[in-house]
């Protein structure tokens, strides 16, 4: 099956994950998916994201993180960029998801970074998505 948009799939397989309250979701693999899941992981999102090859299938397994309350960490993911309509911000106009609370995931030239990231080493890149 051939993706147009690999990276809305993998957020909406997170977010219909979490909807049904998972603990894990497979994903299929790639290089842009495992560094934008290492950038969750270190920000808190999801608690890990480990390759799994079962043959020639790469798969990527994320485990989920929810709060005491069962509440999921991830309150919301939103892809800004697509296929059909590329988003780029200039180093002074990056974005802010909800007053700094969320992060903004950028394609740059220096790899995917986010948003505070980008702003300290003074690069803009493509807006991928948002994540709160």
């Amino acid at each position: 099956m051939i993706l147009t948009d690999p990276i809305a799939d993998m957020l909406t397989r997170i977010r219909n994950a979490i909807t049904a309250k998972h603990t894990e979701v497979s994903i299929p693999a790639s290089n842009e998916k495992m560094s934008i899941l290492n950038i969750l992981v270190e920000e808190g999102y999801i608690k890990e994201a480990k390759l799994v090859e079962n043959g020639n299938i790469k798969n990527i397994v994320v485990s989920l993180k929810y709060d005491n309350n069962g509440e999921s960490v991830i309150q919301g993911l939103r892809r800004i960029s697509k296929p059909g309509l590329r988003v780029y911000a200039e180093k002074d106009k990056l974005p802010k998801v909800i007053n700094g609370l969320g992060i903004a995931l950028i394609s740059t030239n220096k790899g995917i970074l986010t948003d505070k990231k980008a702003r300290s080493l003074g690069v803009g890149g493509e807006v991928l998505a948002f994540v709160w």
